[in-house]
């Protein structure tokens, strides 16, 4: 797990008006503007006329209403969105990263992207459905994450 700054104006547009994080699951978010808006990612199956077959919204389903709270010209006080990759993402993931851990063992591969009203930051997690002292997966996701947040320029390089 780390911790990283984020360049807030850059991120905030890669969030809210590109598709850089729409394949993200989102697992959960809080938006605090005039109220307190809070998002359950969770799909609900009776909605649809065919059952989904994931379990979360898709950040591309939901970017457009929390762009919808926060844009305007005020700040919103703060907000908090996490996001996983999805299972397919996460095995694609395993394979590229030579990573020896099965699909089925890894519950979630983690940004959680918290605005406090003045800074942006990321903080990575993993979550694993057995115990294990290795510490590969947990490694490789924040080098794979530091990587993304570079790519896009979004990253101030300040890890903790």
């Amino acid at each position: 797990m780390i911790r990283l700054n984020i360049d807030t104006k850059k991120c905030t547009t890669e969030l809210l008006l590109r598709n850089t994080f729409d394949e993200f699951f989102l697992i959960e978010g809080t938006i605090t503007t005039f109220n307190e808006f809070h998002i359950d990612g969770y799909l609900h199956p009776d909605f649809f006329e065919e059952s989904p077959e994931r379990k979360y919204s898709l950040w591309r389903e939901v970017r457009e209403y929390c762009f919808s709270i926060i844009k305007g010209k005020r700040t919103p006080l703060n907000f908090k969105f996490i996001f996983s990759l999805s299972p397919t993402a996460i095995r694609k993931f395993l394979l590229t990263q030579d990573l020896d851990f099965q699909p089925e063992n890894v519950q979630g591969l983690y940004l959680n992207l918290l605005f406090d009203g003045t800074s942006l930051t990321c903080i990575t997690g993993t979550s694993l459905t057995l115990f294990t002292l290795d510490k590969s997966l947990e490694r490789a996701w924040d080098k794979w994450v530091r990587n993304f947040f570079e790519a896009h320029q979004i990253s101030n390089n300040d890890v903790f």
